[in-house]
Parts: structure tokens; sequence; C-alpha cells
């Protein structure tokens, strides 16, 4: 993990480089899909983008109906946080080892062409 910086000799243009660098984005390779903040919104909107989820998701909604209440509003909704939990798990683990496979890429020593 050593980092390594490359700065070109640029002389009277520094100022110049400095200044348009700012606009460009860096060439780090990022392939993660969430954060820590934004990972349990950005996993719950993708899940219910699944029409089995919306499916028991209704069920649930349904059965906090009184009128409509077959079984214990608890257990109607057991099937779906435990699917839900489990692949947000994975969704975690995926992502997390993505996160180590681009922290490895980026820190990668390169080899930079000198006149």
């Amino acid at each position: 993990g050593k980092h390594r910086i490359v700065i070109p000799c640029l002389g009277h243009f520094k100022e110049e480089y400095e200044k348009i660098s700012k606009l460009y984005m860096n060439n780090k390779i990022r392939t993660t899909r969430y954060t820590l903040l934004n990972f349990l919104p950005r996993n719950l909107f993708e899940q219910f983008h699944r029409v089995a989820n919306l499916y028991f998701l209704f069920l649930v909604v349904l059965n906090w109906v009184p009128l409509v209440e077959a079984f214990q509003k608890e257990i109607t909704m057991l099937p779906l946080l435990g699917v839900l939990t489990i692949i947000a798990v994975k969704d975690g683990l995926e992502d997390y080892s993505r996160y180590k496979m681009d922290k490895q890429i980026n820190n990668l020593v390169t080899k930079v062409y000198s006149r």
C-alpha cells in the first residue's frame, strides 16, 4: 500500500496546471455501489424494484387492516424481513470485496515516462 504522487516538471506553468487540473476528475477506479451513508436506503430501494418483494410488502400492509387480518401482524413480516436481511448482507459483502479490489488496483505501482 505505498502511495506515489507524480508531479510533472512544469516550471512557470505550474499555477496554470493547478487551475486546470481542478476541473477534471481523478483517475481512481471506483466500482462500488454503496457508501456507508447510503447503503441502507439505496439497498432497500433496489430490493423493492423486485416484484416478489413488493408482493410480500403488499401482504404485510394488507395484514395490518383489521378486516383482512389473517394471522398475527408480526408473523407476516418475518419472511420479508428475512429475505431483505439476507440480500442486504450478500450485497454488502459483495460491495466490500469490490472496495478492497478497487483499493488494491488504485495503489498499484506504475511506470511514468520521463524524458
